[in-house]
């Protein structure tokens, strides 16, 4: 694809989270923390699953390519983020800018579709337990996955290609600390009208498409916990869920609050703040949450550490 079109503008100076020169230190640290134990704690998960056979099942299998995406969600965003606390100026080019859109957008949607794969296979594993091998095989695990980085590149493809077709001729700020798509609309001098009509039917498809798929499996497997005779087993049925309906709970939480922002509090600030949520907070507390939650990987996580230290 190729990054250029009839805009003016060359490159674009993200203005950050914040322009308070106080908030700046403290933030800047923060977000240093943030991506340290992001980056360590999903690498970390990755490498406990590659070494531990016991954990080579379809539902760590999904579990692997959330952490994957999660890590790339870091190297994608917060290191430029990282900039504008130390840099007077968070200048990015236009093709940079792009390839940002692209990755973030491929990302999200990405994450969408794992989410919704990791819902399938706790429906499988409790509600059909016997077909659970034959029905979550190799072969099926790898299309789900397939499917989901195909969907999100898709999307992601489409929403860069409209956007490259705007033209950019007055003002080069972006009110963010990334290349979003409503913050880079704002600045174009041409009509939007296709751009935001395509974000509405991408985005809606994404987001019915996984919550309806979502909300199905766990309404089946709280109808079949239901009908179950023994406490012992409803429990069992909950901690196998719990860790993925908080996942679920705080991504799509926060990326409601953010783009669905009601009129009366409905702001670009507002709108940053609540992103940082799902781009930062999110990929670090997942592999905390699989991790501090799962006997599976605190087994994992004591075997390889036994395996370093003898």
């Amino acid at each position: 694809m190729a990054m250029k079109n009839d805009s003016s503008v060359i490159e674009f100076i993200l203005m950050g989270l914040t322009e308070k020169p106080e908030l700046q230190p403290p933030l800047f640290f923060l977000l240093l923390v943030n991506y340290v134990v992001t980056v360590m704690g999903n690498l970390s998960l990755i490498n406990l699953i590659c070494l531990n056979s016991h954990l080579h099942t379809p539902m760590y299998f999904f579990l692997f390519n959330l952490s994957f995406i999660d890590l790339c969600y870091s190297f994608i965003l917060t290191p430029k983020m990282m900039i504008s606390f130390i840099s007077e100026r968070n200048i990015i080019s236009f093709a940079g800018c792009m390839t940002q859109l692209f990755f973030f957008c491929f990302f999200v949607s990405s994450e969408c579709y794992v989410l919704t794969a990791m819902a399938y296979d706790r429906y499988v594993a409790i509600c059909k337990p016997l077909l659970y091998t034959v029905t979550m095989s190799r072969g099926i695990c790898s299309l789900l996955m397939s499917g989901s980085y195909m969907m999100g590149f898709a999307g992601a493809m489409v929403h860069t290609g409209c956007m490259i077709r705007l033209i950019f001729c007055d003002s080069n700020i972006i009110n963010h600390y990334m290349c979003d798509i409503f913050p880079l609309l704002q600045l174009s001098c041409s009509s939007t009208y296709a751009n935001e009509l395509v974000v509405s039917i991408i985005v809606g498809t994404v987001v019915i498409l996984s919550s309806t798929a979502i909300i199905l499996s766990y309404a089946l497997i709280l109808f079949n916990v239901l009908h179950m005779s023994s406490s012992k087993n409803w429990s069992k049925a909950f901690s196998t869920c719990g860790s993925h309906i908080i996942t679920v709970g705080l991504f799509y939480g926060f990326g409601m609050l953010t783009h669905v922002k009601p009129s009366f509090a409905g702001s670009v600030d507002e709108g940053k703040s609540f992103s940082v949520f799902y781009t930062n907070v999110v990929p670090m507390l997942n592999p905390l949450i699989y991790g501090l939650r799962n006997k599976d990987v605190k087994l994992a996580l004591k075997k390889t550490l036994k395996r370093i230290t003898n």
